[in-house]
């Protein structure tokens, strides 16, 4: 697990349906390791504001951040995906009410080795390598060479985004390797010429991105949803922030001329 900046749990407790933390300065955040990079951004231009406010960020997943929310072990949860039905109700069992926050828009980017001649593929021809149907790259064009197959783990909210829309719920081969986080990813892909994988946008330095379907992941390509795999990003709370917080102001930062453009600097996508 990753740590941005040392700190102390607040326990988080409901009251009138307001996020009361027992300090309201220290501010607690799990999840996400595509959401990383605009959280901590966030975190240090909202610290720089307030010095009094000290915000944890922690990368253990999409899965882990609900389950950190869940269990009241954090007062933000970062997520590449929505919550499930499944994790809505454990929070509805242990009392919490998960508010949901959009606070940037994403292109999952389809990235080989910078030597590698592809430039487009399709939706259906990303699918057939994952399933194991397309095993080298000669088959798409490309140079004579076994293709290697990079994914996020399972408990990603990456890689669910991913399952959803591109593998129509298919079964990945067991060639498959997984890795932990996008910067994972990015450090295989980069080392390995026949490999492929997928990761958040701010992810592709270094790498080369594909187009898929014909389009390019830009910002306009994910705003419009051209782009074929375009997600938004999340911040969950328990409950709605009372107004005017740490808390409150933290969650909201991307709605801000600021945050919009930590948001963009990121490599992320500010919403409109």
């Amino acid at each position: 697990m990753k740590r941005f900046i040392a700190g102390t749990l607040a326990a988080v407790v409901m009251g009138g349906g307001l996020v009361l933390a027992k300090d309201v300065n220290k501010i607690v955040v799990d999840g996400s390791t595509t959401v990383g990079p605009i959280t901590k951004a966030f975190a240090e231009y909202y610290m720089g504001k307030r010095p009094e406010v000290n915000i944890t960020v922690s990368e253990s997943g999409s899965g882990n951040g609900a389950k950190s929310l869940i269990n009241a072990a954090c007062d933000v949860a970062t997520m590449s995906r929505p919550m499930k039905n499944s994790e809505m109700k454990a929070a509805q069992d242990a009392g919490v009410l998960p508010i949901e926050h959009i606070v940037a828009m994403d292109g999952i980017a389809m990235v080989v080795h910078p030597g590698n001649p592809i430039e487009d593929l399709t939706i259906g021809q990303i699918r057939s390598i994952y399933t194991g149907a397309i095993r080298n790259w000669k088959d798409l064009g490309g140079p004579d060479r076994p293709i290697v197959i990079i994914s996020r783990d399972t408990n990603s909210g990456t890689y669910e985004c991913f399952e959803t829309l591109v593998m129509n719920k298919q079964k990945m081969t067991d060639k498959t390797e997984y890795v932990g986080s996008n910067g994972a990813i990015r450090q295989r892909v980069m080392s390995t010429q026949g490999a492929i994988g997928y990761v958040g946008l701010a992810f592709r330095e270094g790498v080369k991105a594909l187009k898929v379907n014909g389009m390019e992941a830009t910002p306009e390509t994910v705003l419009a949803k051209t782009y074929p795999i375009a997600r938004p990003l999340y911040m969950y709370t328990n409950g709605r922030p009372a107004q005017d917080s740490p808390l409150y102001n933290f969650v909201n930062l991307y709605d801000t001329p600021e945050g919009k453009k930590i948001v963009e600097d990121t490599g992320f996508v500010p919403l409109k």
